[in-house]
């Protein structure tokens, strides 16, 4: 396969599968049905989750000012603002397109080589799968007496422990020919791990590491938060265990990587979270997307406005 059709489909594939996954999740919950929860919802838990949300953005954008300076960069905050919304908008189009639009602001209104703006967001890029790593593990740890339940009425314990079984022999397997195989894609794999690996320890040489970490913390907090509050705008959903939520959230999250900004996406996997805890399936589909619209319509204005305002932020160059 050419890599243009690589390229056309990596676009087209995302948006396809997000406009089938609205017309389900409209399938089964009509239009005007959703448009009632919209206007019975708390729009104060909707805000404060908005707020919580641009708290996150705000301290990410801060966080990347680290990142840059001991590169020998001190970037003006506002620029590092703007590129973070403007990040966040050009995903909607083209997945994984805004973090080159935010290396290539950086480069345009800072003077930041592409290649080293670039390898902090990579290096950000760790630092967020490393918390998400440990929001799972946390959820794993409160809830493993639901999840070790739930896996046993569904599935036989002995067949689970026996998988689990295998996928460790296959890991160490894959592990131990990865670290000895000499074939291009092994060592891809290999470097890619390595990277991974040396972007991780970086964090820690950083100067400002502390403030670093607890930026990256506070982040993934307010994400949570954001999500936990705006359970609370919705009639007929509370009360809901909090680790509904935290797998709701884990779900939600992996979402975004599925479709454009999880266009379609987000609400159905909301809906698979919050069934496993017997949540109703209309109200819980209502939330996901009163969740996904408060969001991206605060995405869509503020980065909207940064890439209206860069140029005249930065207008003396």
């Amino acid at each position: 396969m050419s890599k243009s059709i690589l390229k056309i489909l990596k676009i087209t594939l995302p948006i396809l599968l997000g406009v089938f996954l609205i017309w389900y999740s409209l399938s089964k919950l009509s239009f005007q049905e959703l448009l009632g929860y919209f206007k019975t919802a708390d729009y104060t838990y909707i805000l404060l989750g908005v707020f919580f949300g641009l708290l996150s953005h705000l301290s990410r954008a801060y966080r990347w000012t680290f990142m840059l300076e001991p590169l020998g960069y001190k970037i003006k905050l506002g620029n590092s603002i703007m590129a973070v919304f403007a990040t966040y908008l050009i995903n909607y189009t083209i997945p994984r397109a805004g973090e080159v639009a935010r290396a290539s602001i950086l480069t345009n209104y800072e003077g930041v080589p592409f290649e080293k703006g670039f390898g902090t967001i990579v290096a950000e890029r760790i630092a967020d799968l490393l918390m998400m790593l440990v929001i799972i593990a946390i959820t794993l740890f409160l809830e493993f007496d639901f999840i070790y339940n739930f896996l046993t009425e569904k599935f036989n314990p002995t067949k689970i422990i026996f998988a689990f079984l295998i996928l460790a022999i296959a890991a160490l397997f894959f592990v131990f020919y990865i670290k000895r195989s000499t074939f291009a894609l092994a060592i891809k794999i290999k470097t890619f791990v390595n990277g991974l690996i040396e972007g991780a320890l970086s964090i820690f040489k950083m100067k400002k590491k502390w403030a670093f970490i607890f930026h990256t913390i506070f982040i993934w907090s307010m994400y949570v938060l954001m999500f936990y509050v705006t359970t609370y705008a919705i009639q007929g959903l509370n009360p809901i265990p909090f680790g509904a939520v935290l797998i709701g959230f884990i779900l939600a999250s992996f979402s975004i990587a599925a479709t454009n900004g999880g266009i379609g996406s987000y609400p159905e996997a909301i809906v698979i979270a919050f069934l496993l805890f017997s949540l109703l399936e209309d109200p819980s589909r209502a939330f996901g997307w009163i969740m996904w619209t408060s969001q991206t319509v605060m995405i869509i204005i503020l980065g909207g406005l940064s890439l209206l305002f860069l140029p005249i932020y930065n207008r003396k160059k």
